[in-house]
């Protein structure tokens, strides 16, 4: 996948900062290329921190966005398709064929409290991680690991701080 954003939408400040971060955590993981957040300036930039000490900044890229439904247009006009993940959609796994062959340009839209109509209809594949009601860190986990087939490595090469793996304790070395 060339090109696969994370469109967080509908992120509420008071309530969502935490959860929100985590999203943003795990596609910088699991092999997202970007992370587009609606609104949640403090957010990114507690996130720009983050890339700057653990790496990503090369390969990973951070984004406001004001209105969510006209960065999905322009997407889609671009040639990009969109896949919303939702306990409403349909199983992943049985989805998988048709993701890979949307091309190499997808953003993911994961939102926060109820998602409006509009996005299960923009959207050219609605796809669930299991269709109860679960948190969206885990959903998003569970797509990207699928669909990049696992985490990214575990390091990033411009980052300042490394973890060496360790059975005991924890090893960290400061570039």
């Amino acid at each position: 996948m060339k090109e696969l954003v994370v469109l967080r939408i509908g992120h509420r400040p008071r309530r969502d900062m935490r959860i929100t971060t985590h999203v943003a955590l795990v596609s910088r993981a699991f092999g997202a290329t970007g992370f587009a957040l609606e609104g949640g300036v403090g957010v990114l930039e507690s996130l720009e921190r983050l890339l700057g000490n653990w790496g990503g900044k090369d390969s990973f890229s951070l984004r406001s966005v004001e209105s969510p439904k006209t960065f999905l247009k322009e997407w889609k006009a671009s040639g990009g398709k969109v896949v919303h993940l939702t306990m409403y959609g349909v199983d992943v796994d049985s989805k998988l064929p048709q993701i890979k062959d949307l091309g190499d340009r997808i953003a993911v839209v994961v939102g926060a409290g109820k998602v409006e109509k509009w996005y299960y209809e923009i959207a050219d594949l609605n796809v669930a991680v299991g269709n109860q009601p679960h948190s969206e860190v885990a959903a998003l986990a569970i797509f990207l690991d699928r669909v990049n087939g696992g985490v990214r490595g575990g390091q990033f090469n411009d980052g300042r701080i490394r973890v060496l793996g360790s059975e005991k304790g924890k090893k960290v070395i400061m570039v």
